[in-house]
């Protein structure tokens, strides 16, 4: 049976094309129609609306901006969600808040359809090479997995719902703090007048090196700012993190500093730009008085 798609954003595109080429019977649908264009090409089946994904596949994997465009999507709330749901697997991809994930898989069953929440960790370019690390929970998780193979090069189940995502924003609050201290780091051996490509490669031969080290010390040596995961889109993900930290009483001191960092780089104008434009509200403190 043909798979739905829905939500060919950033992430979504690329995502999706992997299972396109990987052979995978697409039907897709985005909100802007050009986006659509790489997966016609690639053989999917282009919708003209939601509903005509959800009548024509029996599992729709949804990698949507947030829990607002979501119930837009499936209709939740309208009489439409029940028949859109019913008998179906419904995969919710993108991260939002774990209290909306759990009661939207509520409501997913009580209308007769079954539920995965699956986030991913990684960005743009692991999203292209099919290299994302997949976090499944639900009641259909084991129908769901081998279908996140040509998206992601490992799939973890992490139990009922929303482990995935709380396991996704614990990801996430160390992806963040180690992204800002990196560009804290750079903007440290910057103003002290040392070789920017030497302090690259010492640290890529370090033992603190990883792909996201290399990815973004790159990028912050050749001030590319070009967006994989962006300001705006951190600032969103942290405080999701941080409304999880306060729900259970956790402290957590390092991801408001960072939540601070980048509501100023998206302050600056940077929201659009990669999260290293965090570099942007650093280098402004500095100059602050």
């Amino acid at each position: 049976m043909r798979v739905g798609f829905l939500g060919l954003g950033v992430m979504g595109q690329p995502m999706a094309l992997n299972l396109a080429h990987a052979g995978t019977p697409l039907v897709v649908w985005n909100r802007t129609p050009s986006r659509t264009g790489p997966l016609r090409d690639a053989g999917a089946v282009v919708a003209s609306d939601p509903a005509e994904v959800f009548a024509t596949t029996g599992t729709v994997l949804m990698m949507l901006a947030d829990d607002a465009a979501t119930d837009a999507v499936l209709g939740r709330g309208t009489q439409a969600f029940p028949t859109n749901v019913a008998g179906r697997v419904i995969v919710h991809m993108g991260t939002t808040a774990p209290e909306y994930s759990r009661r939207l898989g509520a409501d997913v069953t009580a209308a007769g359809g079954r539920y995965v929440e699956a986030p991913v960790s990684g960005s743009r370019v692991p999203a292209a090479k099919g290299e994302l690390v997949g976090m499944l929970a639900g009641d259909a998780v084991e129908e769901v997995r081998p279908l996140l193979t040509p998206m992601c090069h490992e799939t973890f189940a992490c139990g009922a719902v929303p482990n995935a995502l709380l396991m996704k924003l614990a990801v996430n609050l160390y992806l963040i703090t180690m992204v800002t201290g990196l560009a804290e780091a750079t903007h440290f051996a910057d103003r002290h007048g040392l070789d920017p490509h030497l302090f690259e490669a010492v640290l890529a031969a370090g033992p603190m090196a990883s792909s996201v080290s290399r990815g973004k010390a790159a990028k912050l040596v050749a001030g590319d700012f070009d967006v994989q995961a962006s300001v705006a889109n951190v600032l969103e993900n942290n405080r999701l993190v941080a409304a999880a930290a306060r729900a259970a009483n956790l402290a957590s001191p390092l991801l408001d500093v960072c939540h601070a960092l980048y509501g100023e780089a998206a302050a600056l104008g940077h929201g659009q730009s990669d999260m290293v434009a965090v570099l942007h509200a650093i280098e402004a403190r500095t100059a602050a008085p």
